[in-house]
């Protein structure tokens, strides 16, 4: 009754901005978070900390504001994890600002925020419920009208209706807040891009690099042809190399290499046969004489619940949709294998019949002190909408608006939905067009209209079993059992990597861990693996950790410690290795070019493993593709806005060959020099690469620490 209770009309605001959105029949647990932490810090930004408390708090606000605006009941385990790191990422971009704007004296006033409101057009003011339904734009004055009704609740209200004027008031002053904290945002980063000038000097290159082309005559030899022993690279070469890039390999926050076991408990055959023994009865009773197909359903602990309607086959698991025709009326069909799910299945088709997919319906819910009043007003109503009574205005005598709304096939399928529910679902499906029925339900009696049926589709009643082939608690013990045995005897990180294959276990590796990761190897439930491998020292291995969805067990060790700062040459000298041994080649090619004499294209085309190529409509303003390389060469499109026509390269050091390059032909694309447009987009292209950068130049200066794995 719950659910019936939340569409009966709140006054206009609630009516124009819920709708049909408010028929959710979809149950689920609320999303609970770990118990509260008062004292421990979860991180510190510039010297200051937050609290376990307070951020778990943030995340309550915002997975509350994310179910409201989304409609859900609950968030899954990646949503939740999802709503922390933008939560955390928020908080810290916040704080970064909030300091540098402080010291610059910039505000956001309270009359600035009222400004924008009463503009209506800030992009966050588009997700709240305040839309007008004529326009589709943010409209003021019904958020003003619901601040009013809001704060004339009281005690006498009843608790439904209080509760979910709560809820919109929750979510408004989340917007209000993020309105403020974006709005900072904007002006600091406003006043960053508007120190970004240029000038009619910098506006001429711009639009010259954009306009002058030319085309060009190539010739290569490919670094790929040049085998890897014929050059020598040095320890010391690689020395130099890092040390020259050194600040490319700055790293800001501590990261573990790890190497890991994670083993996956299946259904065993003896699992299989028992189920396919359980499958074969349940399909036999299916064949037979079944009284209640709701509650045999149930009884089978099946994935995919029995609802008495009719639904259509995008409500039907698509491996009982593809064997329907197949199968006549009260057929049970079955057991059989579905591999995309790794399920046993059977079915039993009981009817089929054309429905509407969408219904167009109105309605007024009749509630009173008792019981025996609300019989006696929905009859009287009953009876005068019967005698031809507007029905709109009948409903408004009652604080309703009576308006028409749809549904659809998609509001109740494959929703678990019974009593009350199943009931006004089945009355609204089954109505004829321009047909009432006075609908009695256990605590109101709801007035029912069909006022439209479109899409009529063929629809079915399926009584499903589907069962995942599930391994037994005998199974899992088995594994378990194995599984310790093994963790116990290779207790360090030689004898597991040394020993996993042989016992039968596949060994990973994850490097670059970082503590904010919510698990490992993508395992749900590993955080306790993940706190563990970053308080652990380097070669530790960890005990066993049962994780997954109680279907998995893991064993960690730490194979790499990597600190905050330069990372150690040891671990990107591979990386290092490359650009050298290029390095290394391009030396070899030109030198082999000026042993040959091939000072020209013609010449460097004549060379062992050449390739030549005409490289048209090349600008300064955007890097060549080389279609004979498969590469991207900018030096082409430096060259080309420097060499004068007939002019042949020296030989060039490319990203994956050395080139001689010759223009044959230059030309303009017909464009209107504009000074102030060309200014204008230059400093836009700095501002936008300014706006990816300075957070992240505030971010090192911040010292950010985040602790978050200790607690969530």
């Amino acid at each position: 009754m719950a659910a019936l209770q939340t569409i009966r009309s709140k006054g206009p605001l609630l009516v124009a901005t819920i709708g049909l959105g408010l028929f959710a029949f979809i149950a689920g647990d609320a999303w609970k978070v770990i118990a509260p932490h008062q004292t421990q810090n979860v991180g510190e930004v510039n010297g200051e900390s937050i609290t376990a408390q307070d951020y778990q708090d943030m995340v309550e606000e915002y997975s509350e504001a994310v179910k409201f605006s989304q409609g859900l009941s609950s968030l899954t385990e990646d949503q939740t994890d999802a709503v922390k790191d933008q939560v955390w990422n928020a908080y810290i971009n916040n704080k970064l600002i909030e300091k540098q704007a402080k010291k610059l004296g910039i505000v956001v006033t309270d009359d600035e925020v009222q400004d924008i409101i009463n503009t209506g057009t800030y992009p966050l003011l588009s997700s709240t419920p305040f839309q007008n339904s004529a326009t589709g734009q943010f409209d003021k004055d019904m958020l003003n009208m619901f601040l009013v009704n809001y704060s004339q609740l009281n005690s006498q209200t009843d608790a439904s209706t209080r509760q979910y004027y709560q809820q919109i008031y929750d979510y408004w002053k989340f917007i209000e807040k993020n309105i403020r904290q974006n709005r900072l945002a904007e002006k600091y980063q406003a006043l960053i891009s508007k120190s970004l000038l240029s000038n009619p000097v910098e506006a001429q290159a711009v639009y010259d690099s954009r306009i002058n082309e030319s085309d060009l005559l190539m010739a290569a030899i490919p670094y790929s042809s040049v085998d890897d022993a014929d050059v020598t690279v040095t320890d010391a070469d690689i020395q130099a190399a890092y040390n020259e890039k050194k600040e490319q390999y700055r790293q800001l926050v501590e990261t573990r290499n790890l190497r890991y076991i994670d083993v996956q408990v299946v259904a065993s055959e003896e699992d299989r046969q028992a189920l396919q023994e359980e499958m074969m009865e349940y399909t036999e009773q299916l064949g037979g004489e079944v009284e209640d197909y709701t509650q045999f359903i149930r009884s089978t602990d099946s994935d995919v619940a029995y609802v008495d309607l009719f639904y259509s086959t995008n409500a039907l698991p698509s491996d009982v949709v593809s064997r329907l025709d197949s199968v006549a009326i009260n057929e049970a069909y079955g057991p059989y294998y579905n591999a995309s799910d790794n399920t046993l299945n059977s079915f039993k088709k009981l009817a089929v019949s054309a429905e509407p997919d969408s219904i167009q319906f109105r309605q007024i819910q009749v509630t009173a002190a008792t019981k025996a009043r609300v019989t006696e007003l929905a009859d009287s109503i009953f009876t005068a909408l019967k005698g031809g009574a507007n029905f709109e205005e009948l409903a408004q005598k009652y604080g309703q608006t009576g308006e028409s709304t749809w549904i659809t096939s998609a509001n109740y399928e494959g929703a678990q939905i019974d009593g009350d529910n199943l009931k006004y679902i089945q009355s609204i499906v089954s109505l004829p067009k321009n047909q009432l029925t006075n609908l009695e339900l256990n605590q109101a009696n709801i007035i029912l209209e069909v006022t439209d049926r479109k899409a009529v589709t063929p629809k079915y009643k399926v009584a499903v079993v589907k069962r995942p082939i599930e391994f037994s608690k005998e199974t899992y013990t088995q594994a378990y059992n194995d599984f310790s045995q093994f963790v116990a005897t290779n207790n360090t990180l030689e004898k597991m990597v040394a020993n996993a294959e042989d016992a039968g276990y596949r060994l990973y590796t994850a490097n670059d861990v970082y503590n904010y990761e919510h698990n490992i190897g993508g395992i749900r439930g590993t955080r306790d693996a993940l706190k563990w491998a970053f308080n652990a020292k380097g070669g530790d291995v960890s005990g066993l950790y049962e994780c997954g969805d109680s279907d998995h067990m893991m064993m960690v060790g730490v194979s790499g410690i990597i600190r905050s700062g330069y990372r150690p040459l040891a671990l990107v000298s591979d990386d290092i290795r490359q650009e050298v041994l290029r390095d290394k080649k391009a030396e070899k090619i030109i030198a082999d070019m000026k042993a040959s004499g091939a000072t020209n294209i013609d010449q460097v085309k004549n060379m062992a493993n050449a390739v030549n190529d005409s490289v048209k409509h090349v600008t300064f303003a955007a890097p060549a593709y080389i279609t004979a390389l498969r590469s991207t060469e900018p030096i082409v499109s430096a060259f080309a806005a420097a060499a004068q026509q007939g002019q042949v390269s020296e030989p060039l050091k490319g990203n994956s060959a050395v080139l001689l390059l010759q223009p044959y032909a230059t030309d303009k694309i017909n464009d209107t020099f504009d000074a102030t447009v060309e200014q204008t987009g230059k400093v836009n292209t700095n501002a936008n690469l300014v706006s990816q950068q300075y957070l992240n130049d505030l971010y090192q200066k911040a010292k950010v620490k985040d602790n978050r794995y200790l607690y969530f």
